[in-house]
């Protein structure tokens, strides 16, 4: 039995990492947190422009993706900090949450009530650095693969996407299901024209119509934009990299899915309930930042991000390995991709030998080992999704 050594936390969670996260619960907190996180150690912040003058639907939206990032297992504790109150997302509101969810140690710091930014920005230092001194107590521990939720992403994807990458991310997905673990498979426009072969793999006839009707709808949205959703699917780096049809594009997209069973569907930044073994399909955009933030606050602890032009995507909690099955790509964007599987279109190896070299990857960050956008800290990838305008 595969196991990876994990940080296991009060509610039986297991974390790949330990950070300590200043979270920016609105706009005006961002550059407290940035601050903050850039003078303690073992910290990280995530920031964003929204929480206030959201309508309703999207204040519960950043709600969630902020809450889900603070439950991540990822993460050890929480420094809330924000401006002043937005009813309906105050910081004490995300530190219910995350602590009612998790059993971790959460602070709230408001600038106002601190007395202004000075004041603020030691006590935000005071909580994270406390926090970070008690969670360097903590040791990793062996756990199974059952503790393991994998997201999977692509993105910059060009012909050797589906040929290679995808199908290799999609066969080290199988095996962390194949050793009782789970993943998501999001970014639901990449599903259109490719919907049958999800459907057929759905583990239930309710399952499969959530999947057609989460394509239509993502489509609806678009065209009630005055805009077809073809008119920007396939993105014009994909088009350079050779792909001419949106469906097209999805026949590589969903190979990352791999074969297991598709046990679960799940609206944007929702976490799986239960245990189950298998792949759970995800509403939401193609945009990578976007996508990637919704498995991370549905408490993905490490993510397979497959890419055929290279990419810098990465996101700030959770370790994102990077995949190419462009020779080129790698030659140029080694820096911050991992991976190199080009060798399944020149013959020298299998898929499933590629998917293996994935897996591997994948238990060894999960245990510790750095990716490289880790160790450059180009952590740069956080995005809430939008359901309305600003107000």
């Amino acid at each position: 039995m595969t196991e990876f050594m994990g940080y296991v936390r009060p509610n039986g969670a297991v974390g790949v990492r330990n950070h300590v996260l200043l979270l920016s619960g609105t706009v005006y907190a961002n550059k407290l947190c940035d601050k903050v996180a850039s003078m303690v150690a073992g910290t990280v912040s995530v920031t964003h422009p929204l929480g206030r003058c959201q309508v309703r639907p999207d204040l519960r939206m950043t709600r969630r993706f902020l809450a889900g990032t603070g439950i991540n297992p990822n993460v050890g504790a929480v420094v809330i900090v924000d401006h002043f109150r937005e009813d309906g997302m105050t910081a004490e509101d995300l530190a219910h949450d995350i602590s009612e969810a998790t059993g971790k140690p959460v602070a709230v710091v408001n600038i106002r009530g601190e007395g202004g930014l000075i004041h603020a920005t030691e006590q935000a230092m005071r909580y994270a650095a406390n926090f970070a001194r008690a969670l360097s107590d903590m040791r990793r521990e062996s756990v199974p693969m059952s503790k393991l939720l994998l997201g999977t992403e692509c993105g910059t994807s060009d012909t050797t996407s589906g040929l290679a990458g995808n199908p290799a991310t999609g066969i080290c997905s199988d095996l962390v299901i194949a050793e009782g673990g789970r993943a998501i498979l999001a970014e639901c426009t990449e599903w259109m024209g490719c919907e049958e072969w999800l459907t057929s793999r759905a583990a239930s006839p309710a399952i499969a119509e959530q999947i057609v009707a989460g394509v239509k709808h993502i489509e609806q949205r678009a065209l009630a934009s005055g805009e077809d959703i073809r008119g920007s699917q396939p993105t014009g780096d994909n088009m350079v990299g050779g792909l001419t049809t949106i469906e097209e594009k999805s026949m590589g997209a969903v190979k990352k899915g791999g074969s297991a069973p598709v046990v679960g569907y799940l609206d944007v930044a929702e976490s799986p309930t239960g245990t189950t073994p298998g792949l759970y399909v995800m509403y939401g955009p193609g945009h990578g930042a976007e996508s990637i933030s919704s498995m991370a606050a549905a408490g993905c602890q490490v993510l397979v991000f497959s890419t055929g032009g290279g990419h810098t995507s990465s996101h700030p909690i959770m370790p994102t390995i990077k995949v190419t099955g462009n020779a080129e790509s790698f030659r140029l964007m080694s820096d911050t991709v991992e991976l190199d599987v080009s060798g399944v279109l020149r013959g020298e190896i299998t898929l499933e030998q590629a998917g293996q070299m994935i897996f591997d990857e994948v238990i060894a960050v999960a245990s510790g080992r750095l990716t490289k956008s880790e160790t450059l800290k180009d952590d740069n990838s956080f995005a809430i999704h939008r359901v309305g305008i600003s107000i």
